[in-house]
């Protein structure tokens, strides 16, 4: 397969599940096509086939509701069913797909709290997505931005060779399109959203936008979002395997181990350089082969002995020792590199600021969207992804 020269994150997800199916990749794990050409959902194998020839419009045919159809407004701006179904289909697929097969149905009907149903929150989590994008949509247009040509001429290459990897059988993608919540307009649009974003993003925050984030601004967002980097030297108190406690003896001897490690990085002329050359000796955590250079991680991920010390040193000092569930600790805390963390940081204000215009802007569902029934619109999807796979294995 050719690949095509600039295709952003969405698209390479669209790729991805297109590939599935249309024999021009393995399994999309993740995508919507799980569902259609593996087992994700555990049970699109067992649907019952639509029939395809009879299907002029996909999300008619799984929904009752025409694509062109609007379900709901942002300000001015119109959501149609072709924009919101497509998320939709991806917010359920992505959930099956934490489960790798396990889960076949899904309860629909479960009270999540405040009155919000299981089969409610999948409709507002897509929602939340399909505003996203129609919010950044009005944002670029009102900046005088337009999706990038090379983004249509790209997706209609990337279609070619979809065709061609069928045997040039346009019908068999189009289906495939189908099982994705997907027209070939559609898959354009939303290639050219993702491109808009990028657009968006460049001319609010990029190097010549007078908004990019300094050395500062970056540490400080890390310090918000509870972001550190830190090594550690751990005597284990229990078995790393078994989870079992050492014996009593065996736990003295590691604390006095601990002790006098703790007492020689404490004499030492370079105590951070001494740090290494104790960690790679006397380490037992099991993931300093794969994490020489620390762990980068955030707030809520370590136990909370080791993470609330490591928030609290400042970058080179080193702790006293630390006792967890796992064993001592004697922890490096290590700077984190703002260049690495620039473009996240970006990320995270650009999405504020759509959020804030999205509030701003207020969203309207329409009577249409009201009519929406999740349950059913998924059970159609099994049965349109069935006929799919069906097809594609004639």
């Amino acid at each position: 397969m050719k690949t095509t020269k600039r295709l952003g994150a969405l698209a390479l997800a669209l790729v991805m599940a297109l590939s599935a199916l249309t024999g021009c990749g393995g399994n999309a794990s993740g995508s919507s096509s799980s569902s259609a050409g593996g087992d994700a959902s555990g049970s699109s194998a067992q649907a019952e086939p639509m029939d395809l020839t009879q299907i002029t419009d996909p999300y008619l045919a799984v929904s009752g509701l025409a694509g062109d159809e609007v379900v709901a407004k942002v300000g001015e701006y119109e959501i149609t069913a072709a924009d919101y179904l497509y998320w939709l289909n991806r917010v359920i697929d992505n959930y099956l797909s934490q489960f790798n097969g396990q889960v076949t149905t899904l309860p629909w009907d479960t009270e999540m709290g405040d009155g919000l149903t299981f089969g409610q929150y999948m409709l507002d989590q897509a929602m939340d997505v399909t505003v996203f994008y129609a919010v950044t949509r009005q944002m670029a247009q009102a900046d005088g931005l337009t999706p990038d040509p090379s983004v249509a001429s790209d997706t209609d290459q990337y279609y070619a060779d979809l065709v061609f990897q069928a045997g040039g059988d346009e019908t068999k993608v189009t289906y495939t399109l189908w099982a994705n919540m997907l027209t070939r307009d559609q898959f354009t649009r939303l290639n050219e959203d993702s491109d808009l974003y990028d657009q968006l993003q460049e001319l609010r925050f990029g190097e010549s936008s007078g908004n990019y984030p300094t050395d500062a601004e970056v540490n400080a967002y890390l310090d918000e979002t509870g972001q550190y980097r830190a090594k550690h030297i751990l005597l284990a108190t229990i078995d790393l395997d078994t989870r079992e406690p050492l014996d009593e003896e065996t736990i003295a001897q590691k604390k006095a181990t601990a002790d006098d490690l703790l007492s020689q990085l404490r004499a030492a002329e370079d105590p951070i350089a001494l740090f290494d050359t104790l960690m790679n000796e006397y380490s037992e955590d099991t993931g300093l082969a794969t994490n020489p250079d620390g762990y980068t991680t955030s707030k809520g991920l370590m136990v909370a002995p080791f993470e609330e010390t490591a928030l609290a040193l400042q970058n080179g000092e080193i702790s006293d020792i630390v006792e967890s569930d796992f064993g001592y600790h004697i922890i490096l805390r290590l700077p984190l590199n703002p260049d690495d963390f620039r473009s996240e940081c970006i990320s995270d204000r650009m999405n504020a600021k759509i959020t804030q215009e999205q509030e701003r802007l207020g969203l309207e569902k329409t009577a249409a969207f009201d009519k929406l029934d999740v349950g059913t619109f998924w059970d159609n999807m099994l049965s349109l992804q069935s006929a799919v796979l069906t097809a594609s294995a004639g």
